[in-house]
Protein backbone atom coordinates (compact mmCIF):
# COMPACT_ATOMS: atom_id res chain seq x y z
CA UNK A 1 0.00 0.00 0.00
CA UNK A 2 1.36 3.34 -0.55
CA UNK A 3 1.05 6.26 2.26
CA UNK A 4 -1.88 7.95 0.46
CA UNK A 5 -4.17 4.81 1.15
CA UNK A 6 -2.99 4.23 4.39
CA UNK A 7 -4.20 7.92 5.22
CA UNK A 8 -7.19 7.33 3.22
CA UNK A 9 -8.00 3.96 5.16
CA UNK A 10 -7.47 5.59 8.34
CA UNK A 11 -9.85 8.95 7.27
CA UNK A 12 -12.60 6.14 6.42
CA UNK A 13 -12.28 4.19 9.18
CA UNK A 14 -12.23 6.92 11.94
CA UNK A 15 -15.46 8.65 9.55
CA UNK A 16 -17.30 5.37 9.36
CA UNK A 17 -17.14 4.73 12.93
CA UNK A 18 -18.12 8.28 14.13
CA UNK A 19 -21.21 8.02 11.11
CA UNK A 20 -21.86 4.51 13.29
CA UNK A 21 -21.79 5.78 16.52
CA UNK A 22 -24.19 8.93 15.89
CA UNK A 23 -26.13 9.25 12.92
CA UNK A 24 -27.55 5.67 12.66
CA UNK A 25 -30.28 4.48 14.83
CA UNK A 26 -30.57 0.61 14.19
CA UNK A 27 -30.68 -1.02 17.48
CA UNK A 28 -28.49 -4.33 15.93
CA UNK A 29 -25.76 -1.94 15.08
CA UNK A 30 -25.06 -2.02 18.89
CA UNK A 31 -21.59 -3.48 19.70
CA UNK A 32 -20.04 -2.86 16.85
CA UNK A 33 -16.61 -1.53 15.83
CA UNK A 34 -14.51 -0.68 12.88
CA UNK A 35 -11.51 -2.27 13.15
CA UNK A 36 -9.63 -1.76 10.06
CA UNK A 37 -10.92 -0.31 6.03
CA UNK A 38 -8.43 -1.38 3.43
CA UNK A 39 -9.07 0.47 -0.31
CA UNK A 40 -8.12 -0.99 -3.80
CA UNK A 41 -5.47 1.13 -4.97
CA UNK A 42 -8.23 3.00 -7.37
CA UNK A 43 -10.55 3.88 -4.75
CA UNK A 44 -13.61 1.83 -6.08
CA UNK A 45 -13.66 -0.76 -3.50
CA UNK A 46 -12.83 -0.83 0.64
CA UNK A 47 -13.73 -3.40 2.81
CA UNK A 48 -15.13 -2.20 6.09
CA UNK A 49 -13.65 -4.82 9.07
CA UNK A 50 -15.75 -5.17 12.12
CA UNK A 51 -16.08 -7.14 15.56
CA UNK A 52 -19.01 -7.58 17.26
CA UNK A 53 -19.61 -8.46 20.66
CA UNK A 54 -22.08 -11.30 21.14
CA UNK A 55 -23.53 -14.58 20.44
CA UNK A 56 -23.28 -15.59 16.84
CA UNK A 57 -26.87 -14.98 16.07
CA UNK A 58 -26.64 -11.09 17.52
CA UNK A 59 -23.22 -10.63 15.34
CA UNK A 60 -24.76 -11.57 11.79
CA UNK A 61 -28.23 -9.80 12.56
CA UNK A 62 -25.40 -6.91 13.27
CA UNK A 63 -23.32 -7.55 9.97
CA UNK A 64 -26.74 -7.54 7.80
CA UNK A 65 -27.60 -4.07 9.34
CA UNK A 66 -24.94 -3.03 8.54
CA UNK A 67 -24.37 -4.28 4.82
CA UNK A 68 -27.97 -2.46 5.04
CA UNK A 69 -26.70 1.13 6.16
CA UNK A 70 -23.50 1.29 3.77
CA UNK A 71 -24.90 3.14 1.39
CA UNK A 72 -26.41 5.52 3.78
CA UNK A 73 -22.63 5.74 5.10
CA UNK A 74 -21.41 6.04 1.75
CA UNK A 75 -23.41 8.72 0.92
CA UNK A 76 -22.54 10.74 4.53
CA UNK A 77 -19.03 9.72 3.35
CA UNK A 78 -19.19 11.66 0.13
CA UNK A 79 -20.55 14.51 2.10
CA UNK A 80 -18.01 14.89 4.56
CA UNK A 81 -14.73 13.64 3.02
CA UNK A 82 -13.34 15.54 -0.19
CA UNK A 83 -12.22 12.88 -2.22
CA UNK A 84 -12.88 12.58 -6.09
CA UNK A 85 -14.31 8.64 -5.10
CA UNK A 86 -16.16 7.56 -2.15
CA UNK A 87 -15.26 3.34 -2.45
CA UNK A 88 -18.04 0.70 -2.77
CA UNK A 89 -18.10 -0.33 1.09
CA UNK A 90 -18.54 -4.16 1.52
CA UNK A 91 -18.97 -5.27 5.82
CA UNK A 92 -16.93 -8.29 6.66
CA UNK A 93 -16.20 -9.92 10.35
CA UNK A 94 -13.17 -9.10 12.30
CA UNK A 95 -12.22 -12.45 14.22
CA UNK A 96 -8.26 -11.48 15.72
CA UNK A 97 -10.14 -10.13 18.80
CA UNK A 98 -11.98 -13.47 19.35
CA UNK A 99 -9.09 -15.13 18.71
CA UNK A 100 -6.68 -13.28 20.44
CA UNK A 101 -8.46 -13.67 23.55
CA UNK A 102 -8.80 -17.69 22.87
CA UNK A 103 -4.99 -17.30 22.83
CA UNK A 104 -5.12 -15.27 26.73
CA UNK A 105 -7.70 -18.05 27.83
CA UNK A 106 -5.37 -20.60 26.82
CA UNK A 107 -2.78 -19.09 28.75
CA UNK A 108 -3.75 -18.77 31.81
CA UNK A 109 -5.64 -22.14 31.96
CA UNK A 110 -1.75 -23.39 31.13
CA UNK A 111 -0.64 -21.21 33.46
CA UNK A 112 -2.90 -22.34 36.18
CA UNK A 113 -1.85 -25.87 35.72
CA UNK A 114 -4.99 -26.89 33.76
CA UNK A 115 -5.61 -28.84 30.54
CA UNK A 116 -7.27 -26.16 27.90
CA UNK A 117 -10.69 -26.63 27.71
CA UNK A 118 -12.93 -25.67 24.38
CA UNK A 119 -14.96 -22.30 24.23
CA UNK A 120 -18.05 -22.99 24.88
CA UNK A 121 -19.82 -22.96 21.47
CA UNK A 122 -21.51 -19.10 20.75
CA UNK A 123 -19.16 -17.47 23.44
CA UNK A 124 -16.91 -14.77 21.63
CA UNK A 125 -15.10 -12.90 24.31
CA UNK A 126 -14.33 -14.25 27.88
CA UNK A 127 -15.55 -11.94 31.10
CA UNK A 128 -12.26 -10.70 32.62
CA UNK A 129 -11.04 -12.05 35.82
CA UNK A 130 -8.55 -10.33 38.12
CA UNK A 131 -5.47 -11.67 37.50
CA UNK A 132 -3.36 -13.70 40.71
CA UNK A 133 -0.48 -13.25 42.38
CA UNK A 134 1.90 -16.58 42.28
CA UNK A 135 5.32 -17.56 43.24
CA UNK A 136 7.87 -16.58 41.03
CA UNK A 137 5.72 -13.61 39.67
CA UNK A 138 7.50 -10.19 39.92
CA UNK A 139 6.97 -8.14 42.84
CA UNK A 140 4.21 -5.48 43.61
CA UNK A 141 5.31 -1.76 42.89
CA UNK A 142 5.55 0.06 45.97
CA UNK A 143 3.59 3.16 46.56
CA UNK A 144 5.98 5.98 45.57
CA UNK A 145 6.68 9.01 48.13
CA UNK A 146 5.72 11.82 46.65
CA UNK A 147 8.66 13.44 45.01
CA UNK A 148 10.28 17.27 45.28
CA UNK A 149 9.86 19.16 42.05
CA UNK A 150 11.95 18.90 40.16
CA UNK A 151 14.72 22.28 39.77
CA UNK A 152 15.62 23.60 36.45
CA UNK A 153 18.77 25.17 35.85
CA UNK A 154 18.71 28.96 35.14
CA UNK A 155 18.13 29.90 31.18
CA UNK A 156 21.52 30.34 29.56
CA UNK A 157 21.52 33.20 26.77
CA UNK A 158 22.87 30.96 24.01
CA UNK A 159 26.20 32.56 23.28
CA UNK A 160 28.80 30.06 24.15
CA UNK A 161 32.33 31.32 25.78
CA UNK A 162 35.57 29.83 25.07
CA UNK A 163 38.28 28.91 28.30
CA UNK A 164 41.62 28.81 28.09
CA UNK A 165 43.30 25.51 29.22
CA UNK A 166 44.32 27.42 32.44
CA UNK A 167 40.89 28.81 32.91
CA UNK A 168 39.02 25.99 33.95
CA UNK A 169 38.75 26.82 37.91
CA UNK A 170 37.59 30.58 37.04
CA UNK A 171 33.78 30.86 37.62
CA UNK A 172 31.96 31.60 34.88
CA UNK A 173 29.80 34.41 36.03
CA UNK A 174 33.65 36.41 36.24
CA UNK A 175 34.46 38.41 33.16
CA UNK A 176 37.76 37.42 31.36
CA UNK A 177 40.24 40.27 31.65
CA UNK A 178 40.60 41.75 27.64
CA UNK A 179 43.56 42.31 25.96
CA UNK A 180 44.73 45.38 24.56
CA UNK A 181 45.68 44.84 20.96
Amino acid sequence: MTQRTDRVDELLRQEISSLLARDIADPRIGFATVTDVETTPDLRHARVWVSVIGQESERRATLNALERAMPFVRHELGRRLHLRRIPELSVRMDESIERGSRVMQLINELEAGKTPDELPVGESLPTPTPRLHREGDAPEPAAEAPRAPAVRPAPTTGRRTRRAPGDAARPQSAPRPRRAR
